[in-house]
């Protein structure tokens, strides 16, 4: 097999990259850590690869793409990773998009995918429940038919990025005497229809990136039902295979990795170099080992997308492994900076601006969000090695 990419492939990763560079150049400290000024640079960034025509460069043209390779958008995904960049809505990208071009009524399409590739709008996911996580199918969410409108009421948690958000997807339950798996739709909303209500959860890093969403009688339009009604579980697979996939996990780490790398090259632990160090030397090389194996899983997958396949064990393998080796790397890197590693971002003493420390609190939910690994595993065991469901 080969993984050499085309002189094509690599001229735009050069480019892209070198944009990157002289874009991130002058990022200011506050950019980084003041949540709002974040966020307004993200946009900032969105629009500009809008205009380069990258946010959704290998989707049909009638949809806002240029029909590129899928390598290319992999190419993409893997440099903005790598580079830390913001300005992606991974959520409208990665995960609504390709689930309606699967699913979806081609007006839904026209309707929905180009504002995602001109990064006017922002989407989030509404999927798990106070009372169902990793059993998904248990959801309580009721949607009820009333004239042209489906009205909702429920609770969704956990929901990523919903206070930033113009859009959600929510699954909900349509039949409440059908099977948990069955009876269940797939509802497109906007996130200002009245009734909804968002509220914030903070994490132990500090970060308000989760929040818990209310659907008071919450109107949504039967148009943005996608797929057949009390079929949306299928709907909601298939998004959450898109989820699963991506080579984000292993590029992310693979920065991480030099980083840590370049770290142990002029730092010192009882006055020896920590390169010389034969257990920092033995676990760098471990991680260097997985951050390979992750990156392979996410071009396989990449290659079955572009052939227009849906991966599924294969998504499951690369997301519990590339969100474990997110936490192996933030482990190894806390022990490797000793006390250093306790100060966190904004601190003058902190050693790699403080990354680790964020990194190590914040990746605890890695395992966990998308199916936890527990359920990645069974998802392998049982659809990749035939095993019985146990």
């Amino acid at each position: 097999m080969d993984f050499k990419f085309t002189e094509e492939e690599e001229a735009f990763r050069s480019e892209l990259s070198a944009w990157l560079a002289n874009e991130l150049a002058n990022v200011t400290d506050s950019q980084k850590q003041d949540p709002e000024k974040n966020w307004e640079f993200t946009l900032d960034m969105r629009q500009k690869l809008s205009q380069k025509g990258w946010l959704t460069m290998a989707w049909p043209e009638e949809y806002g793409g240029q029909n590129a390779s899928h390598m290319m958008q992999v190419i993409f995904a893997e440099e903005m990773s790598y580079n830390r960049a913001p300005g992606r809505d991974i959520f409208g990208t990665r995960m609504m998009a390709p689930t309606l071009m699967i699913h979806g009524t081609e007006e839904q399409k026209r309707e929905f995918l180009p504002p995602v590739s001109k990064g006017e709008v922002q989407w989030c996911q509404g999927y798990s429940e106070p009372e169902s996580g990793s059993d998904l199918a248990s959801l309580q969410t009721r949607a009820v038919e009333d004239g042209d409108d489906f009205i909702i009421n429920g609770t969704k948690i956990w929901t990523s990025g919903a206070h930033r958000a113009d859009h959600i997807m929510v699954l909900t339950r349509t039949d409440p005497d059908a099977p948990k798996h069955r009876g269940i739709s797939f509802l497109l909303c906007d996130m200002n229809t009245p009734g909804l209500t968002v509220n914030p959860i903070v994490n132990m890093a500090g970060d308000h990136n989760f929040n818990m969403i209310t659907f008071d009688n919450v109107r949504v339009p039967k148009k943005n039902l996608v797929g057949e009604q009390n079929r949306g579980w299928y709907v909601g697979a298939t998004l959450l295979d898109f989820e699963r996939s991506g080579v984000d996990y292993s590029a992310g780490a693979r920065k991480t990795l030099e980083e840590l790398i370049n770290y142990s090259k002029s730092n010192r632990l009882n006055g020896e170099l920590l390169a010389d160090n034969e257990v920092v030397r033995n676990r760098l090389a471990d991680l260097a080992i997985e951050v390979d194996v992750s990156r392979l899983i996410s071009y396989n997958i990449a290659w079955m997308q572009s052939e227009g396949l849906v991966p599924n064990k294969e998504s499951s393998m690369g997301k519990v492994f590339g969100t474990e080796l997110q936490q192996h790397i933030s482990q190894i890197g806390m022990q490797m900076l000793g006390l250093h590693g306790q100060l966190t971002p904004g601190s003058k003493h902190a050693a790699l601006e403080g990354r680790i420390n964020h990194m190590y609190l914040s990746n605890v939910s890695e395992t966990i969000a998308a199916g936890t690994s527990e359920i990645q595993r069974n998802i392998i065991a049982t659809r990749g090695l035939g095993l019985p469901r146990g």
